[in-house]
C-alpha cells in the first residue's frame, strides 16, 4: 500500500520561503509520477508541479503557469522523498498543500491520482 506523508507547512511572512517534503513508502520513482496540489478555502483544488521519471534515474519536472520560477520540485531517491521549494511567498499561496502519486505519466487531473497524503497547511500573512 503506497502511503504519503507530507510535512513543512507553516506560518511565513510574504516574502518567505517554505519546503515541503512528500515522504513515500510502498513505491517507487520508477514510472511514476509524484505531484503537489493545493486547495485555497473555497476553491477546487489545484496542479501546482509534477515530478515524473520512467526509469527512476532521469526526472521531468513540470510546473503550473502561475508558479514556475518561484517554486521548485525535486526528488530524492535514496529517501523516496519529493520536496517543494517555495520562494517569494504570497498570501494567494495560502492553502493546504497535497502530495499526491500515480503510475504513468505526468497529469494535471487529480481524478487520476490515486494515492494522496493528508495534506499541510501552509498560510503566508502579509
Amino acid at each position: 500500500q503506497v502511503q504519503l506523508v507530507e510535512s513543512g507547512g507553516g506560518l511565513v511572512q510574504t516574502g518567505g520561503s517554505l519546503r515541503l517534503s512528500c515522504a513515500a513508502s510502498g513505491r517507487t520513482f520508477s514510472g511514476s509520477t509524484t505531484s503537489w496540489f493545493r486547495q485555497a478555502p473555497g476553491k477546487e483544488r489545484e496542479f501546482v508541479a509534477a515530478l515524473t521519471s520512467t526509469d527512476g534515474r532521469i526526472f521531468y519536472a513540470y510546473y503550473s503557469d502561475s508558479m514556475k520560477g518561484r517554486f521548485t520540485i525535486s526528488g530524492d531517491n535514496a529517501k523516496n522523498t519529493v520536496y517543494l521549494q517555495m520562494n517569494s511567498l504570497k498570501p494567494e499561496d495560502t492553502a493546504v498543500y497535497y502530495c499526491a502519486a500515480r503510475l504513468g505519466s505526468y497529469s494535471r487531473d487529480t481524478s487520476t491520482y490515486n494515492y494522496w497524503g493528508q495534506g499541510t497547511q501552509v498560510t503566508v500573512s502579509s
